[in-house]
């Protein structure tokens, strides 16, 4: 036996969630020591310099989610972190002449959608506070643990307290908030507007990050997830963390410094210990042996419960629903170093536009070709791209001195690359049709590349532990949300086995970075050690 020393909690993996679980652990007295397989800390949220000059957010790329409560319990703006918001939110080019911004105002948003439908443009005020009525709730829900199914008194509080916040809703809302969990988001849509640009510019949100078509049944709820966020106070915005959204991790681990954990690189995890049912702590794959009273794995909980606990330890119907946990988000991402600004033949001169998020997917049914073309041949042929150019908005990410004058970093994140394909022989084959897909509304884009790193699904689960490079750690559908998120009995962070928990995007409420599965753990896991949330 090797044993390293003796710890309150284990925390596997600092990605953001497990660095605040830590975090607020530590805040309430508690020894804990974080394990991060990686070199470096931050898990998909990390900044790296990708080409010499060029430094990126590598994976997760973009801020909205991150829960207000997190950034100031954790006092995230005194370790340094700045979030500044998109002049416009989206830019949609959709042709040689025309093309959408959404942004800048609800008036200059209603011209634009007037120029394909004054009725859309009436609309829209009417969609975004339907939207807001039911993110509102939700808002309220993503802080609180779900109830398990069949619990004891406890869960039968929590799904009351639940109820009576859905409750406040009037009737039509509580419809629309069904149709969100189980309508496609086409069909929601559809309802509501007659013009395909403004379908296509929300329908987006459906798509990102979900290995489905805009017409599949529960692509709503995608929709709606990534509209409860918000930046700076303004609800449903989105912004740019100045360093990167390694910033956002860096001043999480910094806090967590601060309230004396221990953060340790190159840690890989190769064992949750186990006896009689109860966890005593892990194992790393150097054979040192960590003991600890409880154990938080931050990671995607096939990882945790398939791979890291021994067969035998938790119960078979258990491991057989862990089994059919459905992961796989079909994306593709690219970090680019570009000469100039790109030119778009419906808007060529700079402005605002460029710091937006630039979704090139006209329209609903480019989104369902894109995807039908991954089922059938494992790449899009013409994929569903959204680039955002994060020096327009952080001139950090650029080394004057080793770039170009008028250098720019861009972030591409795109869409629908089959998990299972042959990325060893198809990587380059990807990229060349993204790049052939941002050439056709911004000619001259290829030739502006200076160098790129490009990451597939698989590299994607190689560097990041991100199964089938699902960014959310398990698919966002009905089966996988809210009390059955891992799983009906085990939504509320814990396991089968004693003091075994689940802090990462896989628990309650899911992906994005919002800090929140950590958050929520650690609550429940000072309550089971007898300490309080501070």
């Amino acid at each position: 036996m090797n044993l390293a020393s003796n710890f309150d909690v284990v925390v596997i993996g600092a990605g953001h969630n497990g660095l605040a679980c830590a975090a607020y652990l530590a805040g309430a007295g508690l020894r804990v020591k974080v394990l991060e397989r990686r070199a470096v800390i931050g898990g998909a949220a990390v900044t790296e310099e990708f080409h010499p000059g060029f430094r990126n957010s590598v994976a997760a790329y973009t801020v909205s989610l991150l829960h207000p409560k997190v950034i100031d319990e954790l006092r995230l703006a005194a370790h340094g972190l700045r979030i500044v918001e998109r002049p416009l939110a989206n830019f949609l080019p959709l042709n040689e002449r025309e093309y959408l911004r959404l942004g800048g105002g609800l008036e200059a948003t209603q011209r634009e959608v007037a120029k394909f439908s004054a009725r859309d443009a009436e609309r829209l005020p009417r969609y975004w506070e339907m939207l807001e009525r039911i993110a509102d709730v939700l808002r309220e829900l993503v802080l609180e643990t779900p109830p398990n199914a069949g619990g004891g008194l406890t869960d039968l509080l929590r799904a009351l307290q639940s109820a009576r916040r859905v409750k406040r809703l009037d009737m039509e809302s509580r419809r629309n908030l069904l149709d969100l969990f189980t309508k496609s988001a086409a069909e929601f849509l559809g309802r509501w507007f007659e013009s395909e640009p403004i379908r296509a510019a929300l329908g987006w949100d459906a798509v990102v990050g979900n290995y489905a078509s805009p017409y599949h049944p529960g692509s709503a709820y995608v929709l709606l997830h990534h509209c409860f966020g918000e930046v700076n106070g303004k609800k449903g915005v989105w912004g740019h963390a100045i360093g990167g959204m390694g910033a956002v991790s860096e001043a999480i681990a910094a806090e967590a410094r601060a309230r004396g954990v221990e953060i340790e690189c190159d840690a890989s995890v190769a064992r949750v210990d186990v006896r009689a049912g109860r966890v005593r702590g892990v194992t790393l794959a150097d054979g040192r042996e960590i003991a600890a009273r409880a154990v938080a794995g931050a990671l995607n909980p096939r990882l945790l419960y398939l791979d890291m606990v021994e067969a035998g330890e938790l119960p078979p119907e258990f491991v057989a629903r862990m089994r059919g946990w459905q992961c796989g988000s079909a994306s593709f991402r690219l970090n680019v170093a570009l000469d100039r600004l790109p030119s778009f033949s419906c808007l060529p001169q700079p402005g605002a536009h460029h710091a937006s998020g630039i979704l090139i997917a006209p329209s609903l049914d480019y989104m369902d070709r894109a995807y039908l073309d991954a089922r059938a041949a494992g790449i899009a042929r013409e994929p569903i791209v959204e680039m955002v150019i994060s020096s327009t908005l952080d001139a950090t990410l650029v080394d004057a001195r080793r770039a170009p004058e008028g250098a720019q970093v861009a972030s591409l994140f795109c869409q629908h690359f089959a998990p299972a394909a042959d990325w060893a022989l198809r990587k380059d084959e990807a990229v060349a049709r993204i790049f052939d897909t941002v050439e056709r509304v911004a000619p001259g884009f290829s030739a502006s590349v200076i160098a790129h790193s490009a990451l597939s699904p698989a590299d994607l689960e190689r560097d990041f532990a991100l199964v089938g490079g699902d960014i959310f750690h398990g698919r966002l559908s009905l089966d996988q949300l809210w009390a059955a998120r891992p799983m009906l009995g085990y939504a509320d962070y814990r396991s089968p086995l004693g003091g075994l928990y689940l802090c990462g995007s896989g628990a309650h409420p899911g992906g994005g970075v919002t800090g929140l599965p950590g958050r929520n753990c650690a609550r429940e896991m000072l309550r089971d050690l007898r300490r309080r949330l501070t």
